[in-house]
């Protein structure tokens, strides 16, 4: 039978020998509770009555600032397209692990592990396709044997740039600006879908399949399967997110916090791996183009000093590099 998991048994094994050491305690404290997300019927913002109309966009702007996370339903993305782009992604990883991993398989954006752990707490237990909005369309890309997933694919970030714009103009015009001011910033050449898959994992019940992060990107939507294992902070306590696949979960990224000022809120979160079950989820990323300013859209009490998408991905690598994590927003305050 040829592999289509990745070695990460073997890879995550040599990282703890190197280390003489076998501890999976992630200092990251336990999960006290199961949590539901806010939910959002997005059939509110076509209603007749304005008064609805308003209250769902209220709704949107309450929880970007209180959770950081938000789920929505009625969201305008088909049942069917969402069926159709996992069983695409199914057969997407179950691709041996040879041909994933070197056969430069759409634009070379395949990941597995943590290639810059230095300790267990910062390896990932998964794999992924991280794929550039602008290469989806690109057959070069695929090869022989993906064009329905092409195909697919096109449709289905093409629905999740709609959604994630719909969402960050009302979030926009909450602080005053028209939708069109965040268009000025982002950019569909700079955004990203990511397609992931979290093994089963034997070792640990406390194995992340994700390590702790915040998104480094304005908006992030998601649509997971059944299987749970998302986690985020909330009063400085770790909570498990309920899963619910009617829903698609929505996500403020770093970006959007700092072009705020704060009024939203980019959260931590990770991923769990599950002992017995493998979990797949799909994450969009709203991302601006690389050399526009973000900054603070208060200029005159501005939190965080101006800087670039690119200055901010390159502090990010800088960081993980010298000290094994990510560092984030905080490298950016003025005070």
């Amino acid at each position: 039978m040829i592999e289509s998991i990745p070695p990460l048994h073997q890879h995550y094994k040599t990282l703890v020998r190197n280390l003489h050491c076998h501890g999976t305690d992630h200092g990251q404290g336990p999960v006290t509770e199961e949590c539901q997300l806010p939910l959002i019927d997005l059939n509110g913002l076509n209603s007749l009555d304005e008064r609805e109309r308003l209250e769902c966009a209220a709704a949107i702007c309450s929880a970007s600032s209180e959770w950081g996370f938000f789920q929505v339903v009625n969201h305008g993305i088909s049942p069917e397209l969402l069926k159709n782009m996992k069983t695409e992604q199914l057969n997407l990883f179950g691709v041996p692990f040879e041909q994933k991993a070197t056969c430069g398989l759409l634009n070379n954006s395949y990941r597995w592990g943590t290639p810059s752990a230095t300790r267990p707490t910062q390896y990932s237990w998964s794999e992924a396709f991280h794929i550039p909005v602008t290469k989806i369309s690109d057959q070069a890309c695929y090869g022989d044997g993906f064009s329905s997933l092409r195909e697919v694919m096109e449709v289905f970030a093409g629905a999740m740039a709609n959604l994630a714009e719909l969402l960050a103009g009302i979030l926009v015009n909450n602080l005053g600006y028209r939708k069109e001011a965040l268009q000025d910033i982002c950019d569909s050449s700079t955004c990203f879908l990511r397609l992931n898959r979290y093994p089963a994992c034997p070792i640990s019940p406390e194995m992340f399949g994700l390590v702790p992060h915040t998104d480094s990107d304005f908006l992030t939507i998601l649509s997971q399967d059944e299987v749970g294992g998302l986690q985020l902070l909330k009063d400085s306590k770790w909570v498990a997110v309920k899963p619910n696949q009617d829903a698609l979960i929505v996500n403020i990224g770093d970006l959007f916090q700092a072009w705020s000022n704060d009024v939203y809120k980019s959260v931590e979160h990770k991923v769990m791996a599950n002992e017995k079950r493998e979990r797949y989820s799909i994450a969009y990323f709203m991302c601006p183009s690389y050399d526009s300013l973000i900054g603070s859209c208060r200029s005159q009490s501005s939190i965080y000093r101006n800087f670039t998408f690119r200055d901010y991905r390159n502090q990010v690598q800088q960081d993980v590099q010298k000290l094994g994590h990510k560092v984030g927003l905080s490298r950016f305050l003025l005070r």
